[in-house]
């Protein structure tokens, strides 16, 4: 479906609530949503719609329907922001540097030169591996400060108004009006026909 549809009137993303307003496209077990403190413009996000804290505790459906979702969207926004290639990732647990406990994949539209290295935008997003073995000599456990001072939606990031989320998320929900979602078996949900 291209728009949110149905009686929900919000999705759960660990303990934050988003609004219809700030998602521009759901499928049966996932949705996409616009970011709070993008990295770069057009940086969004897809989650499960079920509250799942960690990759390895997904279904197999959950999976499937979150890459299926994710190819998607990916190829909207590297089309809507005319990027070069994206960057994919998901930072599985708060030694990954996930600030949300709640499975995403961040979905990062990529330019020639938007960063000085290609790869820093790697370290852009593992700033919490890195600051806990700077200031540490060693991987451990981040103390409460440096989650806070390093993490991917850190505060040196202004976060965006909603009404900015809403009229971004407006614009990539135009993007799917027209296009036909594929069926359950073709992102391996159903369950193949007994012959």
């Amino acid at each position: 479906m291209s728009a949110p549809a149905g009686k929900r009137a919000f999705f759960h993303f660990g303990p934050n609530i988003i609004p219809l307003s700030q998602t521009f496209m759901t499928s049966r077990l996932c949705y996409a949503f616009v970011n709070l403190k993008p990295v770069r413009p057009g940086h969004v996000l897809v989650a499960t719609q079920r509250k799942v804290a960690r990759f390895n505790d997904l279904t197999g459906a959950e999976l499937a329907d979150l890459f299926a979702l994710g190819q998607r969207v990916g190829a909207a926004v590297e089309r809507l922001f005319q990027a070069k290639g994206l960057t994919l990732t998901i930072q599985d647990g708060a030694a990954a540097g996930q600030t949300v406990s709640h499975v995403h994949l961040h979905v990062i539209p990529r330019h020639p030169g938007d960063f000085a290295n290609n790869d820093d935008i790697y370290i852009e997003l593992e700033k919490n591996k890195l600051i806990r073995e700077a200031t540490t000599g060693h991987e451990e456990p981040p103390t409460a400060d440096v989650v806070a001072s390093s993490h991917i939606d850190n505060d040196q990031r202004t976060p965006r108004t909603p009404e900015d989320m809403a009229a971004e998320a407006a614009i990539l929900r135009r993007e799917f009006e027209d296009e036909e979602p594929p069926s359950d078996s073709e992102i391996g949900l159903a369950e193949p026909s007994a012959s």
